[in-house]
C-alpha cells in the first residue's frame, strides 16, 4: 500500500488552494461543482474573474448554453475566496430555480428574501436583514428595487442580475424606475449581467445595459448615439463598437458550441391532445366566465383585481374539481360578508410569485357596505354553479388524457427514452384529481406528486425514506423544501414510478432530465413560464428528444389563441432551442402578457371581438427583429471574438489535464491526513473512511450514493484546513521518495532520473496583493547534493510520488543557495505578475481615453442639437401669422439657446481637461492598488532523498 507522509499533505494542501485569477486557481471551483463543466462555461467565468480593475461584465450566451452554471462558477469562486457578500436580483419565478441550482450543483446555500422573510428577520432583531441572510441572497427585480436604499447600505462583494435585458433601457427619461433604483444603489459594486438579448431593437440598448456596469464605459448618451446608433452608421462604425465592448462583453453561439462538438443537443416536438367538452362543462365555463366580466357583482366589484380575477381564470380552465372547490371558499368568505382576494384559496400556489413581480397584495381593499339582499341573490347564483359543478362526474380533459397516454409513453420507450412522463397543472386540486383518475385506471402506485406543501401521505413516506438513506451525507441540505424536492425527483426517476404531476411552483427548480415527455394538462398564458416548464426536461443531460404534449379544448376560444401564440409565434414547442432570443427577449415580464390576455378576455363580449384583439396583440409580436437592426447585432455581437472555436479546444484540452491532476493531489492529502482510510487500489479515486465510502467524481458519488469529495466542504474542506495549519517550517523533515511504487510511475521519468541522489528543498508561498483577490505562488528551492539546482516543476512532481520519513535531520542546508533561488524565482513570480498589472493598467488607460473622447463627441453632440433647435425657432419665427408678441418670446428662447451652445463651447476645453485629470488620477490610483509590497512565507524545509 502507498503512503504520502504529513509533509506532503501539507504542501498538496497548500497547492489546492492558491488564491489568483488564473485556470490553476479557479481548479478549485470546478473540481467542487456538480456538474460537467463545458468549456465555454469554464471560458465565460473566467473572463468574468480576469481583470482587478473591471467593474462587472455581461455574460450574454446564447440560450441553452447555461449561463447559470457560468454564474454559479464565478460565485463559488468568490465564496473560495471568503468574499461572500453575494447578491442574485432574479425573476421572482427564477428565485426556487436559483436557490435550488445553488446547492445542487455547488453546494451553496441560499436566502430568497421577500416581504415575509423580510419582516421575520426585522422582528428577530436584525436591523439589516440583507448583511444577517445565511450564503447567497436570492431577490426578485421588484423587491430589490423596494429596498434599494438598503442594498446600497451593503457592501456587496458580488451583484448578479439574472434576465439583465429588463435593465437595457434604464438610459430613457420614460424608462423603468425600478432599473434606475437599481441601478444607483449598485453603483459601486463588481456586476455580472445575465442575458441572452442585451441588444433587441435598438444599439441604444447597449448602451444602457453597459451603463449598468459602468456609467464611464461610454462617454455618454448622445456621443454613443452620435458614433454608433446613428441610422448611417457604418460597418467600420459597429467594428470600433464591438472592440470597446470586448472587455465588457462575452458571447458564445450555439453553432460555435456545436461546432466544437461539446454539447449534443436535442429537438423538441410538439403533440396536441383534443377535446370537445361537455354541455355541462361548456355551461359551466360560460356561466362564470360571464360572471367574472360583470362590474356589479360582490365578489369582485367594478374594479376587480386584476390578480384575483387571473386567479379565477387559471382555476377555471383547469378542471370543474378546482372550480368546485374555488366556489366552496367563495361562497363561504360572500357568507362571512366578505369579497374575493388572492388568500381565498392556496390552489394556484404561483399567486404569491405573481403579487410580488406586480407589486400588489391583491387583498380586500375595504369595499363599500353590502346590501343583504344583493347578496343573497349573489350567494344563490353561485350556488347553482356550485351545484353544476359538483354533478360533472367527469372532465372531458382527463378521459382524454387517460385514453392517449398510453400510446404516447409507448412512443417514448420506442425512441429509446424511459417510459416516463411529467404533467403539469397550475391547479392543486386538478393535481389531486389527476391523481385519483390516473390511480384508478392502471397507473396506481406509479404516481408522484409534487407541490408547494407535498403534505400528503405518500409524499411524506418517500421524504422519511430519503432521509434516513442520507442521512449524515451531504445530500441533505437542511432545507425541508430542497430536501422534499430532491426525494420526489429521486423517487419519480426509480423504475417503479411512471407519472410525476406536478404544480408550477413544486417543480420550480427541478431537473428532469431523465424524462422526455412532458404534457400540459392546463397551458399557462406567460410564454416565459412555459419555457421554464419544457427546461425541466429539455436540458443539457437530455438523451432523446422531448416531446411536448398540450391539452386543447375545441370549445375555448380563449385556450386556441393562446396555443397558437405560443406555438407559431412563440416557437415554444418544436425545434432544437425553443423560444427565440428575440422573441423572450422582447417580454420584459411576462405578466404583462397575461394581463394583456386577461384584458382581452375580460372585456370582450363577442367572439368577433376576442377574434380582432387577439389578432392585434398576435401582430405585436414580431417573429424577427428588424433586418438591418439583426445585421448589426450579428456585426456587434455574433463574433467578439473569431477563434472561438479553436479556443474552446484549447480549453476542453486544458480541463482535461488540469481536473484529473487537481483530484490526485486532494487524494494525496486524504491518504497523508487520513488515518484508516482504505484506498481499493493506489490510484483509486474512492476510499472507504468511519463507514462512508467518498470519490472525487461526482457522478459516481451519485450513482453510488457516496460522498463527494472535494475541497470546498465537507471532510475534504477540513483536512486540507488541518494540513495547511501544521508547523512544518520551524525544524527541518526528512522524506525518503518512492516514485517505482508511483501508480503511473512512467510519467514521473524526471524524478526517477534522480533515483540514488539527495539534496534539500524549501517551499514557500509568495503573495502578491491586487485589489481584487491576491495572487499566490508556491516557490520551490530545490538542490542536490552535489549542488545541481532542480527545476521546480520537477521538485513538484517529487511531492507526488509516494514518500515516507526519513528519521530526524542533523545536516544543516545551504541556506544562502536555497535564499539565492528563492529570491530569483520570487523576482519572476514578482516580474510577471507586475507586467500583467501593467497589461490591465493599460487597457485601462485605452479604456479612459476612449472615455475623454467620448466626452468631447457629447459636448459637439450636444451643440448641434441645441443650434438644430435654434434653426427650427427662427423658422418659426418667420411665420406671418405670429403676433409680435409671440415673437418677442421666440427671440428671448434664440438669445437662451446661442448664449448655451456658448457656455457649452467655452466649458468643452475645461471639461476635456477636467477629464484628463479624473483619467490621470485614476490611473494613479490603479497602480498605486496593482503595485503593493508582496509577501513571503517560508513553508517547510526539507531533507529529501530518492530511492
Amino acid at each position: 500500500m502507498v503512503s504520502f507522509t504529513k509533509v506532503q499533505g501539507h504542501y498538496h494542501a497548500h497547492k489546492l488552494t492558491l488564491a489568483g485569477v488564473d485556470e490553476d486557481a479557479f481548479t478549485r471551483s470546478l473540481t467542487s461543482a456538480r456538474v460537467e463543466m463545458n468549456p465555454h462555461q469554464v471560458d465565460a467565468a473566467l473572463f468574468a474573474l480576469k481583470s482587478p480593475l473591471s467593474k462587472g461584465v455581461i455574460l450574454a450566451d446564447e440560450v441553452g448554453l447555461g449561463k447559470t452554471i457560468e454564474a454559479g462558477l464565478v460565485i463559488s469562486q468568490r465564496w473560495a475566496e471568503h468574499r461572500r457578500r453575494i447578491v442574485l436580483i432574479v425573476p421572482a419565478s427564477l428565485r426556487k430555480q436559483w436557490q435550488q441550482e445553488l446547492f445542487d450543483k455547488f453546494s451553496l446555500r441560499s436566502t430568497i428574501i421577500e416581504a415575509a422573510t423580510y419582516n421575520a428577520m426585522r422582528k428577530e432583531g436584525h436591523r439589516r436583514p440583507f448583511e444577517a441572510a445565511e450564503g447567497v441572497v436570492i431577490v426578485s427585480y421588484e423587491f430589490a428595487a423596494r429596498k434599494a436604499v438598503e442594498l446600497e447600505l451593503v457592501k456587496w462583494d458580488l451583484v448578479i442580475f439574472d434576465e439583465a435585458h429588463r435593465l437595457r433601457n434604464v438610459y430613457k427619461k420614460g424608462g423603468s424606475q425600478r432599473a434606475k433604483d437599481l441601478k444607483d444603489a449598485l453603483r459601486d459594486h463588481f456586476k455580472i449581467l445575465l442575458t441572452a438579448t442585451p441588444l433587441q431593437n435598438s444599439l441604444m440598448e447597449l448602451y444602457g445595459i453597459v451603463s449598468i456596469i459602468d456609467d464611464d464605459h461610454f462617454g455618454g448618451e448622445n456621443a454613443f448615439r452620435a458614433q454608433y446608433a446613428a441610422s448611417s452608421t457604418k460597418a467600420t462604425a459597429l467594428e470600433v463598437l464591438k472592440e470597446r465592448l470586448k472587455p465588457i462583453c462575452h458571447r458564445t453561439l450555439r453553432k460555435q458550441v456545436q461546432q466544437a462538438g461539446h454539447i449534443n443537443f436535442k429537438q423538441r416536438n410538439a403533440r396536441t391532445f383534443t377535446f370537445d367538452p361537455t354541455a355541462s362543462e361548456v355551461q359551466l365555463y360560460e356561466a362564470l366566465s360571464e360572471f367574472l366580466q360583470r362590474k356589479d357583482t360582490i365578489s369582485y366589484g367594478d374594479k376587480a383585481n386584476q390578480l384575483v380575477v387571473l386567479q379565477v381564470r387559471k382555476i377555471l380552465g383547469s378542471s370543474t374539481f378546482a372550480v368546485a372547490s374555488y366556489l366552496e371558499k367563495l361562497i363561504e368568505r360572500l357568507k362571512a360578508k366578505g369579497c374575493a382576494s388572492l388568500d381565498l384559496t392556496d390552489d394556484i400556489e404561483i399567486i404569491d410569485e405573481l403579487a410580488e413581480e406586480a407589486d400588489e397584495d391583491g387583498g380586500d381593499d375595504g369595499k363599500e357596505p353590502i346590501d343583504p339582499a344583493k347578496l343573497a341573490a349573489e350567494i344563490a347564483e353561485l350556488e347553482t354553479y356550485l351545484e353544476l359543478a359538483r354533478s360533472i362526474g367527469k372532465n372531458s380533459k382527463g378521459e382524454v388524457l387517460l385514453s392517449q397516454l398510453p400510446a404516447v409513453l409507448d412512443e417514448i420507450a420506442n425512441k429509446g427514452g424511459k417510459r416516463k412522463a411529467v404533467i403539469f397543472t397550475e391547479s392543486v386540486r386538478t393535481q389531486m384529481y389527476l391523481n385519483d383518475l390516473l390511480g384508478r385506471h392502471g397507473y396506481g402506485g406509479q404516481i408522484v406528486l409534487m407541490n408547494g406543501s407535498n403534505s400528503d401521505a405518500e409524499s411524506k413516506a418517500i421524504y422519511a425514506a430519503w432521509k434516513a438513506r442520507y442521512a449524515g451525507t451531504d445530500k441533505i441540505s437542511g432545507s425541508k423544501t430542497a430536501d422534499m424536492k430532491a426525494a420526489i425527483v429521486e423517487a419519480f426517476k426509480s423504475d417503479d414510478k411512471t407519472i410525476l404531476i406536478a404544480t408550477e411552483s413544486g417543480a420550480e427548480g427541478i431537473n428532469l432530465q431523465f424524462c422526455s415527455l412532458l404534457i400540459n394538462f392546463d397551458l399557462p398564458w406567460n410564454p416565459q413560464r412555459v419555457e421554464q416548464r419544457i427546461g425541466r426536461c429539455h436540458r443539457y443531460g437530455q438523451l432523446i428528444d422531448v416531446t411536448v404534449v398540450n391539452m386543447l379544448n375545441l370549445k375555448n376560444q380563449t385556450e386556441q389563441r393562446i396555443h397558437q401564440l405560443l406555438s407559431e409565434k412563440f416557437h415554444l414547442f418544436d425545434g432544437v432551442f425553443g423560444a427565440s432570443d428575440e422573441v423572450l427577449g422582447t417580454l420584459v415580464n411576462g405578466l404583462d402578457f397575461e394581463r394583456e390576455v386577461l384584458r382581452i378576455v375580460q372585456e370582450c363580449r363577442t367572439e368577433e371581438q376576442a377574434e380582432f384583439e387577439f389578432n392585434i396583440l398576435t401582430e405585436s409580436i414580431k417573429d424577427r427583429i428588424d433586418a438591418d437592426m439583426a445585421a448589426a447585432r450579428t456585426k456587434v455581437l455574433g463574433e467578439l471574438d473569431s477563434a472561438v472555436v479553436e479556443k474552446l479546444h484549447h480549453r476542453q484540452n486544458a480541463l482535461a489535464a488540469s481536473i484529473p491532476e487537481f483530484r490526485q493531489r486532494l487524494l494525496m492529502v486524504a491518504q497523508a491526513e487520513l488515518d484508516g482510510a482504505a484506498f481499493p487500489q493506489p490510484d483509486s479515486e474512492h476510499f472507504t473512511y468511519h463507514g462512508q465510502t467518498y470519490t472525487t467524481a461526482w457522478p459516481v458519488a451519485d450513482e453510488q450514493d457516496w460522498q463527494f469529495f472535494r475541497v470546498s466542504d465537507g471532510l475534504g474542506l477540513q483536512i486540507v484546513d488541518e494540513a495547511k495549519a501544521r508547523d512544518h517550517a520551524s525544524s527541518p523533515a526528512a522524506i525518503r521518495f518512492k516514485p517505482k511504487e508511483y501508480p503511473y510511475a512512467g510519467q514521473m521519468t524526471a524524478v526517477n532520473a534522480l533515483s540514488g541522489q539527495s539534496g534539500w528543498l524549501r517551499v514557500s508561498k509568495a503573495t502578491m496583493p491586487t485589489p481584487d483577490a491576491p495572487r499566490e505562488e508556491l516557490l520551490i528551492a530545490c538542490v542536490t547534493d552535489s549542488g545541481e539546482v532542480i527545476a521546480s516543476e520537477i521538485a513538484d512532481k517529487m511531492f507526488m510520488v509516494p514518500g515516507e520519513n526519513a528519521g530526524s535531520v542533523s545536516a544543516k542546508p545551504d541556506e544562502a543557495r536555497l535564499e539565492a533561488l528563492q529570491s530569483e524565482q520570487f523576482f519572476a513570480f514578482s516580474d510577471r505578475v507586475k507586467r500583467e498589472n501593467f497589461e490591465w493598467i493599460e487597457a485601462e488607460e485605452e479604456r479612459l481615453d476612449r472615455y475623454a473622447a467620448d466626452i468631447e463627441i457629447e459636448l459637439d453632440a450636444l451643440v448641434d442639437t441645441m443650434e438644430a433647435e435654434i434653426k427650427e425657432l427662427q423658422r418659426q419665427k418667420r411665420s406671418p401669422d405670429l403676433s409680435m408678441e409671440q415673437k418677442l418670446e421666440l427671440s428671448r428662447k434664440i438669445k437662451k439657446l446661442q448664449g448655451d451652445v456658448d457656455d457649452t463651447k467655452l466649458s468643452k476645453f475645461e471639461r476635456r481637461k477636467q477629464v484628463r485629470k479624473e483619467v490621470s488620477d485614476k490611473l494613479d490610483e490603479f497602480a498605486e492598488q496593482l503595485n503593493q509590497k508582496p509577501k513571503f512565507d517560508n513553508l517547510l524545509t526539507m531533507r529529501w532523498v530518492v530511492e
